[in-house]
Protein backbone atom coordinates (compact mmCIF):
# COMPACT_ATOMS: atom_id res chain seq x y z
CA UNK A 1 0.00 0.00 0.00
CA UNK A 2 2.74 2.43 0.37
CA UNK A 3 3.72 1.80 -3.26
CA UNK A 4 0.02 3.15 -4.15
CA UNK A 5 0.25 5.58 -1.61
CA UNK A 6 3.41 7.05 -3.24
CA UNK A 7 2.05 7.25 -6.68
CA UNK A 8 -1.83 7.60 -6.20
CA UNK A 9 -3.77 9.81 -8.57
CA UNK A 10 -7.61 10.52 -8.12
CA UNK A 11 -9.81 8.38 -9.16
CA UNK A 12 -8.66 5.47 -8.06
CA UNK A 13 -10.40 1.68 -7.93
CA UNK A 14 -8.19 -1.27 -6.43
CA UNK A 15 -8.73 -5.38 -6.88
CA UNK A 16 -6.90 -7.30 -5.50
CA UNK A 17 -7.06 -11.42 -5.90
CA UNK A 18 -7.28 -14.19 -3.81
CA UNK A 19 -3.75 -15.82 -3.98
CA UNK A 20 -2.87 -18.00 -0.84
CA UNK A 21 -6.31 -17.18 0.93
CA UNK A 22 -8.58 -17.92 -2.00
CA UNK A 23 -7.47 -20.34 -4.68
CA UNK A 24 -6.31 -23.55 -1.78
CA UNK A 25 -9.23 -23.69 -0.88
CA UNK A 26 -11.29 -23.09 -4.18
CA UNK A 27 -9.44 -25.57 -6.04
CA UNK A 28 -10.19 -28.32 -3.11
CA UNK A 29 -13.56 -27.70 -3.40
CA UNK A 30 -13.80 -27.21 -7.24
CA UNK A 31 -15.73 -24.30 -6.73
CA UNK A 32 -14.66 -22.88 -10.10
CA UNK A 33 -16.91 -25.83 -11.38
CA UNK A 34 -20.21 -24.26 -10.50
CA UNK A 35 -22.76 -25.88 -7.62
CA UNK A 36 -22.90 -29.86 -7.84
CA UNK A 37 -23.66 -30.83 -4.81
CA UNK A 38 -24.55 -29.90 -0.66
CA UNK A 39 -20.60 -31.31 -0.32
CA UNK A 40 -19.47 -27.38 -1.66
CA UNK A 41 -21.47 -25.42 0.45
CA UNK A 42 -18.94 -25.37 3.67
CA UNK A 43 -16.50 -24.60 1.04
CA UNK A 44 -18.34 -21.77 -0.32
CA UNK A 45 -18.16 -20.31 3.00
CA UNK A 46 -15.07 -21.38 4.07
CA UNK A 47 -13.54 -19.34 1.05
CA UNK A 48 -15.86 -16.54 1.24
CA UNK A 49 -14.70 -16.58 4.43
CA UNK A 50 -11.07 -16.60 4.04
CA UNK A 51 -11.11 -13.63 1.14
CA UNK A 52 -13.03 -11.40 3.55
CA UNK A 53 -10.09 -11.90 6.03
CA UNK A 54 -7.76 -11.18 3.53
CA UNK A 55 -9.60 -7.99 2.29
CA UNK A 56 -9.52 -7.11 5.94
CA UNK A 57 -5.68 -7.36 6.25
CA UNK A 58 -5.46 -5.41 2.55
CA UNK A 59 -7.87 -2.82 4.15
CA UNK A 60 -5.80 -2.08 7.58
CA UNK A 61 -2.46 -1.60 5.39
CA UNK A 62 -4.53 1.05 3.60
CA UNK A 63 -6.31 3.04 6.24
CA UNK A 64 -2.33 3.16 7.98
CA UNK A 65 -0.99 4.43 4.56
CA UNK A 66 -3.37 7.14 4.44
CA UNK A 67 -5.38 6.09 2.10
CA UNK A 68 -9.14 6.41 1.84
CA UNK A 69 -10.79 2.83 0.81
CA UNK A 70 -13.77 2.21 1.19
CA UNK A 71 -14.42 -2.17 1.32
CA UNK A 72 -16.74 -3.34 -1.65
CA UNK A 73 -17.92 -7.01 -1.77
CA UNK A 74 -18.31 -7.46 -5.53
CA UNK A 75 -20.93 -10.64 -5.19
CA UNK A 76 -22.93 -8.04 -3.29
CA UNK A 77 -23.66 -6.08 -6.89
CA UNK A 78 -22.44 -8.41 -9.33
CA UNK A 79 -24.81 -10.90 -11.10
CA UNK A 80 -23.16 -13.65 -12.77
CA UNK A 81 -24.42 -15.81 -15.70
CA UNK A 82 -22.25 -18.94 -17.09
CA UNK A 83 -19.14 -17.37 -15.17
CA UNK A 84 -18.99 -14.62 -16.79
CA UNK A 85 -20.52 -10.79 -15.18
CA UNK A 86 -23.87 -10.53 -16.55
CA UNK A 87 -25.01 -7.67 -14.37
CA UNK A 88 -23.24 -5.32 -12.45
CA UNK A 89 -24.33 -1.76 -9.87
CA UNK A 90 -22.02 0.75 -9.96
CA UNK A 91 -24.45 3.37 -8.29
CA UNK A 92 -22.46 3.10 -4.68
CA UNK A 93 -18.97 2.83 -6.04
CA UNK A 94 -19.71 5.93 -8.18
CA UNK A 95 -20.88 7.77 -4.96
CA UNK A 96 -17.42 6.46 -3.17
CA UNK A 97 -15.60 7.88 -5.98
CA UNK A 98 -17.74 11.13 -6.03
CA UNK A 99 -16.30 11.75 -2.55
CA UNK A 100 -12.86 11.38 -3.36
CA UNK A 101 -12.43 7.67 -1.68
CA UNK A 102 -11.18 5.16 -2.99
CA UNK A 103 -13.22 1.34 -3.87
CA UNK A 104 -11.37 -1.20 -2.27
CA UNK A 105 -13.17 -5.00 -3.72
CA UNK A 106 -11.75 -8.66 -4.01
CA UNK A 107 -12.00 -11.57 -6.23
CA UNK A 108 -14.93 -13.44 -4.94
CA UNK A 109 -17.25 -16.38 -5.07
CA UNK A 110 -20.03 -14.93 -6.46
CA UNK A 111 -24.12 -16.46 -7.59
CA UNK A 112 -24.34 -17.48 -11.07
CA UNK A 113 -27.64 -18.02 -12.83
CA UNK A 114 -26.85 -21.00 -14.27
CA UNK A 115 -23.82 -22.67 -12.11
CA UNK A 116 -25.75 -22.02 -8.96
CA UNK A 117 -22.16 -20.00 -8.05
CA UNK A 118 -18.94 -19.46 -9.95
CA UNK A 119 -15.58 -17.69 -9.00
CA UNK A 120 -15.24 -13.92 -10.19
CA UNK A 121 -11.53 -13.42 -10.39
CA UNK A 122 -9.98 -9.99 -9.89
CA UNK A 123 -8.96 -9.64 -13.26
CA UNK A 124 -12.13 -10.14 -14.71
CA UNK A 125 -13.34 -7.85 -12.12
CA UNK A 126 -10.59 -5.39 -13.00
CA UNK A 127 -11.35 -5.41 -16.31
CA UNK A 128 -14.87 -5.37 -17.00
CA UNK A 129 -14.28 -2.16 -14.20
CA UNK A 130 -11.96 -0.25 -16.29
CA UNK A 131 -14.44 -0.72 -19.41
CA UNK A 132 -17.48 0.41 -17.64
CA UNK A 133 -15.63 3.15 -15.62
CA UNK A 134 -14.14 3.78 -18.97
CA UNK A 135 -10.36 4.17 -17.12
CA UNK A 136 -7.26 5.96 -18.59
CA UNK A 137 -4.86 2.85 -17.27
CA UNK A 138 -5.62 -0.51 -15.53
CA UNK A 139 -2.34 -1.86 -13.61
CA UNK A 140 -1.84 -5.21 -12.99
CA UNK A 141 0.65 -6.32 -10.29
CA UNK A 142 1.67 -9.51 -10.35
CA UNK A 143 4.72 -11.60 -9.02
CA UNK A 144 6.97 -11.24 -12.28
CA UNK A 145 8.65 -8.38 -14.41
CA UNK A 146 5.59 -8.71 -16.67
CA UNK A 147 4.66 -10.99 -19.66
CA UNK A 148 7.12 -13.13 -21.19
CA UNK A 149 7.35 -15.12 -24.32
CA UNK A 150 7.67 -18.68 -22.10
CA UNK A 151 7.33 -19.21 -17.77
CA UNK A 152 10.10 -17.33 -16.85
CA UNK A 153 9.58 -19.31 -13.76
CA UNK A 154 10.78 -22.17 -15.73
CA UNK A 155 12.43 -21.47 -18.27
CA UNK A 156 15.66 -19.34 -17.45
CA UNK A 157 16.09 -17.65 -20.87
CA UNK A 158 12.34 -16.51 -21.04
CA UNK A 159 12.04 -13.21 -22.80
CA UNK A 160 10.19 -10.12 -21.31
CA UNK A 161 8.03 -8.25 -23.51
CA UNK A 162 7.72 -4.86 -23.13
CA UNK A 163 5.34 -3.46 -25.24
CA UNK A 164 2.58 -5.62 -27.15
CA UNK A 165 -0.68 -4.91 -28.92
CA UNK A 166 -4.05 -6.84 -29.07
CA UNK A 167 -2.71 -8.85 -31.64
CA UNK A 168 0.55 -9.91 -29.71
CA UNK A 169 -1.69 -10.93 -26.85
CA UNK A 170 -3.70 -13.32 -28.89
CA UNK A 171 -0.80 -14.67 -30.62
CA UNK A 172 1.13 -15.31 -27.25
CA UNK A 173 -2.41 -17.34 -25.22
CA UNK A 174 -2.56 -19.48 -28.29
CA UNK A 175 0.85 -20.53 -27.71
CA UNK A 176 0.69 -20.73 -23.85
CA UNK A 177 -3.18 -21.82 -23.19
CA UNK A 178 -1.91 -25.48 -22.60
CA UNK A 179 0.88 -24.69 -19.91
CA UNK A 180 0.06 -25.70 -16.40
CA UNK A 181 -0.83 -22.82 -14.36
CA UNK A 182 -0.24 -24.09 -10.79
CA UNK A 183 -3.08 -23.82 -8.11
CA UNK A 184 -4.25 -20.40 -9.29
CA UNK A 185 -8.06 -21.54 -10.37
CA UNK A 186 -8.53 -17.96 -12.14
CA UNK A 187 -5.66 -18.90 -15.04
CA UNK A 188 -2.62 -17.90 -14.12
CA UNK A 189 -1.15 -14.84 -16.80
CA UNK A 190 -2.81 -16.46 -19.28
CA UNK A 191 -5.92 -16.43 -17.86
CA UNK A 192 -5.11 -12.38 -16.70
CA UNK A 193 -4.53 -11.71 -20.75
CA UNK A 194 -7.46 -13.15 -21.53
CA UNK A 195 -9.51 -11.45 -19.17
CA UNK A 196 -7.54 -7.72 -19.93
CA UNK A 197 -8.07 -7.90 -23.38
CA UNK A 198 -11.87 -6.55 -23.89
CA UNK A 199 -10.59 -3.51 -22.18
CA UNK A 200 -7.44 -2.94 -24.19
CA UNK A 201 -9.82 -3.07 -27.33
CA UNK A 202 -11.83 -0.48 -25.95
CA UNK A 203 -8.58 1.69 -25.52
CA UNK A 204 -7.85 1.42 -22.30
CA UNK A 205 -3.91 1.42 -21.53
CA UNK A 206 -2.55 -2.17 -19.28
CA UNK A 207 0.42 -2.26 -17.69
CA UNK A 208 1.80 -4.80 -16.02
CA UNK A 209 4.52 -4.53 -13.20
CA UNK A 210 6.19 -7.06 -10.61
CA UNK A 211 4.54 -5.64 -6.98
CA UNK A 212 7.35 -7.23 -5.25
CA UNK A 213 10.31 -4.81 -6.71
CA UNK A 214 9.62 -1.29 -4.82
CA UNK A 215 8.50 1.60 -7.32
CA UNK A 216 7.58 -0.26 -9.84
CA UNK A 217 3.68 0.07 -8.75
CA UNK A 218 3.96 3.52 -8.15
CA UNK A 219 6.30 4.62 -10.73
CA UNK A 220 2.89 3.17 -13.29
CA UNK A 221 0.65 4.80 -11.41
CA UNK A 222 2.50 7.86 -12.12
CA UNK A 223 2.49 6.90 -15.58
CA UNK A 224 5.72 6.90 -15.87
CA UNK A 225 8.64 4.09 -17.59
CA UNK A 226 9.25 1.39 -15.39
CA UNK A 227 10.39 -2.24 -16.24
CA UNK A 228 7.26 -4.27 -17.09
CA UNK A 229 4.54 -4.73 -20.06
CA UNK A 230 2.77 -2.05 -22.03
CA UNK A 231 -0.22 -3.56 -23.74
CA UNK A 232 -1.74 -0.28 -26.17
CA UNK A 233 -4.72 -1.05 -28.77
Amino acid sequence: MREIRAGATEPLIIVHGGGSYGHHLARRYELQDGYRDRSQILGFVRTRQSMTELNRIVLDSAIKNLLPCVSLQPSAFIGMRNRRIERIDLSIMASLLDLRMIPLLFGDVAFDERLGFCILSGDQLASRLSTELSAEQAILAVDVDGVFDSDPKRYKKAKLLQKMTVEDVRMLIQRREKEAQGPDVTGGMTGKLNEILPAVEKGIRVVIVNGCVPGRVSEALKGRPTIGTVIES
